[in-house]
């Protein structure tokens, strides 16, 4: 089931709402079962067998953290126990090879070695790789003694809470389970009721009207491309940055719903995008995109692997591994491991300008800042590329454009006047040719997306809070939300315009990873 469909606007979100405050009234552990079961049948909505899957790996890992717990508490060897964690880690990361990677190794050996070999008839389910790392966190705090939580329905409800399930953030015990065992969870709170539903108000705006606007522009360039097309620098450029919009407003957009749906149920996530566009650097980017999971990769693979305790270059060999495997995370391509690569050398260069910036006390300098910032923007977009390139030869040919191999092409409409100003080193004829693309209204969009990314607060600091702290934005005072009549029409505004637009269900783009 899809957050922007009106089978869950209008019967799965009301319903499961009225339902679990009526509950609350007689038993909260009912009302957290039915809230679970909810969760399921929102997950099972598009393949019920993997509802099944996801209840089988729930089983499992609380029995695996029940016994390491228990084991830990009667003061059980630490070899033992570690043992149960390795056999329990193993067993999530087997399941979730088999579904995401299977195919992508064996084509990978059979390229390798020659010969052919029949790939696995495999649907891969939708949200694995998030309650996969999600449990995986869990029972590694077990294991650390920071986690003691027995609860069956609690760890339901926290593994299938269907805000979150198929597209994250990555939640953590201590973020969630605790909430669970609130009186005030179970109380119905208008004031939390209208604050989420403005936030999913803005998140649907984001994914209806903004994100998948741009899907119209960017997939026409990249399916041209990846059928051999040879864009040229233009082209390319603009294919690109209509992607790196479409996937800005397609997750922030699912972020702010997932946020503003957790919070009517008086249930607070953690943030999980901070206008990452805005960054000043590449480790400034990762503090805002997709925070839970640059958490759960330092926390729990680059710390282990030795984080940066054992100099720079193992610091480095580190952040790189890293980076690799979180690309691969996000999907079983080389394209994705190439983006992760990309990253890992960015990260790399990031520290070590620091480093050397700091040995020689360089100064600082006057627009250093906004240099920063547009430097971080591109080389975020041109490692978008491979992120979304079906192929390494597509990712190549855009990359090529990018950077002028192709040429140079530009709207006929334009001949007239800057033609005889640059003396034809460039040709006219430009966008339409490869995809059809309606070249004013491209260039409208790319500038309004741009400016709202730029410019604009983001969705946490317009409700004036943060989900953890409560405490307001400073920078966005004036457009602090209230609950008053005049946030109401607007809020009413951005449903009613989301509605009418939501002529098709088209699925985030985070539902593939």
């Amino acid at each position: 089931m899809l957050f922007n469909s009106y089978a869950f606007i209008f019967l799965f979100l009301p319903l499961t709402l009225f339902v679990f405050f009526r509950i609350s009234r007689s038993s909260h552990r009912l009302a957290a079962l039915w809230l679970a079961a909810a969760s399921l049948f929102f997950y099972g909505w598009w393949n019920p067998k993997f509802a099944l899957l996801l209840l089988a790996s729930i089983a499992g890992n609380y029995a695996a953290g029940y016994v390491i717990g228990h084991a830990r508490a009667r003061q059980v060897a630490i070899a033992n126990r570690r043992r149960i964690l390795t056999l329990a880690i193993a067993t999530n990361l087997l399941l979730l090879a088999y579904f995401k990677y299977a195919n992508f190794f064996i084509s990978t050996v059979t390229e390798v070695i020659g010969g052919h070999a029949p790939m696995i008839n495999v649907v891969l389910p939708l949200g694995i790789s998030f309650f996969t790392f999600t449990q995986i966190a869990f029972l590694v705090d077990v294991h650390r003694g920071c986690a003691r939580e027995y609860n069956l329905i609690h760890y339901l409800l926290f593994v299938t809470y269907f805000p979150h399930l198929i597209a994250g953030p990555v939640l953590h015990h201590k973020q969630m389970m605790p909430q669970f065992g609130f009186s005030r969870t179970y109380r119905p709170n208008v004031g939390n009721i209208a604050l989420g539903l403005s936030v999913f108000a803005i998140g649907l705006f984001k994914k209806v009207i903004l994100a998948d606007q741009f899907a119209l522009y960017a997939n026409p360039v990249f399916d041209a491309v990846g059928g051999g097309a040879q864009p040229q620098l233009f082209e390319a450029w603009c294919g690109a940055l209509a992607y790196t919009l479409q996937l800005y407003f397609d997750f922030s957009g699912y972020s702010d719903m997932a946020i503003g749906l957790s919070r009517m149920f008086n249930v607070v996530l953690p943030i999980n995008f901070n206008s990452p566009y805005k960054a000043e650097s590449i480790i400034d980017f990762w503090r805002r995109w997709h925070i839970t999971l640059s958490t759960f990769l330092r926390d729990y693979l680059y710390i282990p692997l030795g984080g940066n305790r054992r100099g720079p270059v193992r610091r480095y060999g580190n952040m790189m591994t890293t980076m690799l495997l979180g690309g691969l995370w996000h999907g079983a391509n080389w394209t994705f491991v190439l983006w992760g690569g990309l990253h890992g050398v960015y990260l790399i260069i990031n520290h070590a300008w620091i480093g050397l910036s700091t040995y020689l006390r360089l100064p600082d300098v006057p627009g250093a800042r906004l240099l920063s910032r547009l430097l971080t923007f591109l080389a975020v977009v041109m490692a978008w590329v491979p992120f979304r390139a079906n192929s390494i030869a597509t990712a190549e040919r855009m990359l090529s454009a990018m950077v002028g191999k192709n040429g140079i092409s530009l709207p006929e409409r334009l001949e007239p006047l800057i033609g005889p100003l640059l003396g034809g080193s460039v040709s006219f004829g430009g966008l339409a040719p490869l995809a059809a693309l309606p070249q004013r209204d491209l260039a409208i969009w790319l500038v309004t997306g741009l400016s709202v990314v730029w410019l604009l607060p983001n969705a946490q600091q317009w409700i004036g809070e943060s989900a953890r702290t409560g405490t307001i934005a400073g920078s966005a005072r004036l457009l602090t939300w209230r609950p008053h009549v005049g946030w109401g029409v607007v809020v009413g505004m951005l449903l009613g315009v989301s509605l009418l637009g939501l002529t098709r269900e088209s699925q985030f783009l985070y539902f593939q990873f």
